[in-house]
């Protein structure tokens, strides 16, 4: 018989949830007001699905719950069907938490999980076309959402396109992999994603992949705000961003492949900080060990570039990120292996 619900306290994970505020509300101005609609199925299957579990071991339900819940419904495409949303936290909670154990017996991300498990069991309602961002005032505040037949008049106008040619649609990943469409920095940086642009003679439109990985910026501010706040550790996501860096630049012009992004484009990339900031961060899956965060920030900075331009689909940061967090016991145990032998070796 479920009880009622008692609340394991965290102020570390209330800040992180403030940190997700300006993101999410810059999201509703870019998509509309169905983001709110995604978070909150989101963050509803969630509490009930640890409820549940928290109630059958007579335990408290943490607001890591609604951390994962939150992480994962901005890390979703805009139009993602609700009945997706619920299937992905209720996955990501009971597979990727509870079943390990429930709040910090996890190793892997929860909110990685649920996102990466959609986005393999649903790639047609994933990644069957992308949207671009409502732009001007009041922007999406005006607007409930826009769906793939619904591009604004004013948008569908202005780049001369008729509804039907809006479908085809590629996000700045995709179109700069499989296109050769160079994003502007500026717009990838300020999230301002909508223009068109022709691939073998048929117009594209460029669309958003994910709700709350659009701004950099945004991204960034609250990065800060986790790093002052100490609620973040810094090494894991300045390793991370080093990683990705050092990768593209080495690839791009001293490999010369030029299928992967410039460091700069890779590193506007929304994607990018937003695992950086928000994921790659989680205390309980990344290592403990200072020199193996750097190694581990380093390795899935590293493994979002290769994914990128090796793999199929144009996005690698859910899989790099699943990758490290399955590197990350190993690694703390190999380094503390090392520590102990220096220790015990014999002083010269």
């Amino acid at each position: 018989m479920l009880s009622s619900p008692q609340f394991l306290r965290q102020n570390i994970m209330l800040r992180v949830l403030y940190s997700l505020m300006p993101v999410a509300a810059v999201a509703i101005y870019f998509f509309g007001w169905y983001v709110v609609s995604i978070i909150t199925v989101s963050m509803l299957f969630a509490f009930l699905t640890e409820w549940f579990m928290a109630s059958l071991r007579k335990g408290k339900v943490s607001y890591a719950c609604f951390v994962t819940a939150g992480i994962y419904a901005l890390s979703l495409p805009p139009t993602t069907p609700l009945w997706i949303v619920a299937v992905g936290v209720i996955i990501a909670i009971l597979f990727a938490k509870e079943m390990f154990g429930g709040f910090g017996k996890n190793v892997f991300n929860p909110a990685i999980v649920g996102r990466a498990f959609v986005f393999v069991c649903f790639p047609i309602e994933i990644t069957g076309h992308f949207i671009p961002v409502f732009t001007g005032f009041p922007g999406g505040f005006g607007h409930w959402s826009m769906t793939a037949l619904e591009q604004t008049p004013r948008f569908i106008t202005d780049a001369g396109l008729k509804a039907v040619d809006a479908i085809t649609s590629a996000t700045p990943m995709w179109a700069s992999k499989n296109y050769g469409f160079t994003s502007s920095i500026l717009s990838l940086f300020l999230g301002n994603i909508g223009t068109t642009f022709e691939y073998e003679g048929q117009k594209m439109v460029l669309g958003a992949g994910s709700i709350g990985e659009v701004s950099t910026l945004v991204i960034m501010l609250s990065g800060a705000y986790l790093l002052w706040t100490k609620t973040a550790n810094w090494r894991l996501t300045a390793g991370t961003l080093l990683g990705a860096f050092s990768s593209s630049l080495i690839f791009r012009y001293v490999f010369d492949i030029q299928s992967v992004p410039s460091p700069l484009f890779t590193l506007s990339s929304g994607a990018l900080f937003y695992v950086a900031v928000f994921m790659v961060t989680d205390p309980v899956s990344a290592p403990k060990v200072t020199l193996s965060q750097w190694i581990y920030g380093f390795f899935i900075g590293i493994m979002i570039v290769v994914f990128r331009f090796k793999s199929i689909f144009a996005g690698g940061a859910a899989f790099s990120l699943l990758l490290g967090n399955i590197l990350a016991p190993s690694l703390d145990l190999w380094i503390n292996r090392i520590k102990d032998r220096r220790k015990g070796a014999p002083q010269a």
